[in-house]
């Protein structure tokens, strides 16, 4: 391969992580729930990937791709992860003879919270889960959306008011049972 075309290559493969690499994360995230382990199934993801293209194969579709790989990761981690030593779940908090109901419930709840946020307007989902997904400050979550501090302020209060209102339409279409 020429040096121009490898440069080629490596700038469009560049472009597609900038502009995929953010949806890697919320697929491998919202699979496994670890966002220490999902930021690295998205490294090993496009890792294996560059190392799929300078071998020499072709790819048609790049994202189709990507994905595919990940979802590829999750399984095998899922996998290498099936058995549970009783010391690995007390570090997680698991504690013999403790109630498990109210982490239970909220995991449940957690997952509901995920559920609405996946339904709302991307401008609004986009900020939301950039505070409390990746933990960004308002000023962080500004300078990455190229948006002024206010603009993203009003984006998340107009974001946890949607949120108010399809849960609390939720619970009204659910009181009567």
């Amino acid at each position: 391969m020429s040096g121009k075309a490898n440069a080629k290559i490596q700038k469009q493969f560049l472009e597609c992580y900038d502009r995929y690499a953010n949806d890697i994360f919320r697929y491998c995230y919202y699979r496994i729930f670890d966002k220490d382990a999902a930021e690295d199934l998205v490294q090993e993801a496009y890792c294996r990937t560059w190392k799929y293209i300078i071998d020499g194969h072709n790819i048609q579709n790049i994202r189709a791709f990507i994905y595919k790989t990940a979802r590829n990761l999750i399984v095998d981690r899922s996998r290498k992860h099936k058995s549970v030593s009783l010391d690995n779940m007390m570090e997680k908090g698991f504690l013999p003879g403790r109630d498990p109901r109210p982490d239970i419930e909220n995991y449940f709840a957690g997952k509901e919270v995920i559920s609405v946020i996946k339904s709302l307007d991307k401008k609004y989902r986009q900020v939301l889960l950039l505070k409390y997904v990746k933990d960004l400050s308002v000023k962080e979550i500004s300078e990455q959306i190229h948006e002024t501090p206010n603009n993203v302020y009003v984006r998340m209060s107009r974001g946890f008011k949607k949120v108010k209102k399809i849960v609390t339409t939720a619970e009204k279409k659910y009181e009567y049972y």
